[in-house]
């Protein structure tokens, strides 16, 4: 297969520091090194991996733009894609940091496997799940 993994998702957003706070404090990623890209934004990581990047809405627009890309226009969710999943271990600690964060969440058993779901919104109303395997 030419493809090898899943690299990032890029989230747009009007209140980068929002956004930020989100990832970092409820979900746990964590800030780091970034390239010195034309707009200001975050690589945010997990473990190694910087797998969500998040930019300022207009200034990556504009930037887009001088390359010959569109960007999407502003809308509250996910559009086409209906969520980004993130695996998790501890149900009851990432429960607790979302309730500690002032988010209620969607609360979900997948039948026959045991596998626990938490949904979520981030600042910009991107669908978050959060799945934890049956131990």
């Amino acid at each position: 297969m030419p493809l090898t993994k899943m690299e990032h998702l890029l989230v747009l957003t009007d209140d980068l520091e929002a956004t930020k706070d989100f990832y970092c404090e409820v979900l746990g990623l964590e800030d780091g090194e970034r390239p010195p890209l034309e707009f200001p934004g975050y690589w945010l990581y997990l473990g190694a991996v910087p797998c969500v990047h998040v930019a300022e809405r207009q200034a990556y627009t504009a930037h887009a733009r001088t390359i010959g890309l569109d960007s999407s226009a502003s809308a509250q969710g996910t559009g086409a894609v209906d969520h980004i999943a993130f695996n998790s271990t501890d149900y009851e600690e990432i429960a607790a940091r979302l309730r500690r964060n002032g988010l209620e969440a969607i609360e979900n058993t997948v039948p026959g496997v045991g596998l626990r779901q938490l949904f979520v919104r981030d600042p910009n109303g991107v669908r978050i799940e959060i799945n934890v395997a049956a131990e």
